[in-house]
């Protein structure tokens, strides 16, 4: 697959997360306790979800936009500050319950800061990535992000700095860190 195919087929999954957890909203306070746990059991799934994805993005994609394209360290910079924010939200929401206050509020922002990054993605970056790399090019990277993705966090790590050589080498330990503690809890089971 390639690496924009790859890219489309992660968000297309998010999107459709986020557009559930918009279908099920309302206060805590109104929503029934079966509710609020398939709605925490959803953000926990989009959780997982978004760390993988961002991992791979960072040691993968964003290096490919900063090496082809001429304006690559700005794109790049851009997203990266985005996927920063991103997994400092997710990781809020990671340790909050779907009964605190805060939890509702989270989830709208979540929801607001994705669709816009992934805008950004879609709308400014792919089609220039489109243009500058053949297709072998995108297969190759395509395969790599996959790869990658198998073996990727599972939870946001927001103090790991978004530096490719330092994901590609602790990324796996950290992320076998994180599959042996869900695998211990249960989480996204």
């Amino acid at each position: 697959m390639d690496a924009i195919s790859f890219l489309r087929a992660d968000h297309h999954e998010v999107l459709e997360m986020l557009s559930d957890l918009e279908d099920r909203t309302g206060s805590a306070a109104r929503l029934s306790t079966t509710d609020r746990a398939a709605r925490g059991e959803l953000v926990t799934k989009l959780v997982i979800a978004e760390s993988g994805h961002e991992a791979v993005e960072e040691q993968y994609f964003w290096p490919a936009v900063r090496r082809v394209l001429p304006d690559g360290d700005m794109l790049a910079d851009r997203a990266i500050e985005q996927e920063k924010a991103a997994k400092q939200l997710l990781d809020k929401l990671d340790k909050t319950e779907p009964d605190d206050p805060e939890f509702e509020g989270l989830v709208d922002q979540f929801i607001e800061d994705a669709r816009a990054h992934i805008a950004y993605e879609q709308d400014q970056v792919w089609p220039k990535m489109l243009t500058a790399l053949n297709a072998d090019q995108l297969a190759e990277l395509g395969e790599k992000m996959e790869q990658a993705k198998k073996v990727a966090p599972t939870r946001p790590h927001p103090h790991t700095p978004a530096n490719p050589a330092v994901l590609k080498t602790a990324g796996p330990a950290v992320a076998a860190a994180d599959r042996i503690r869900d695998a211990a809890t249960g989480r996204g089971q």
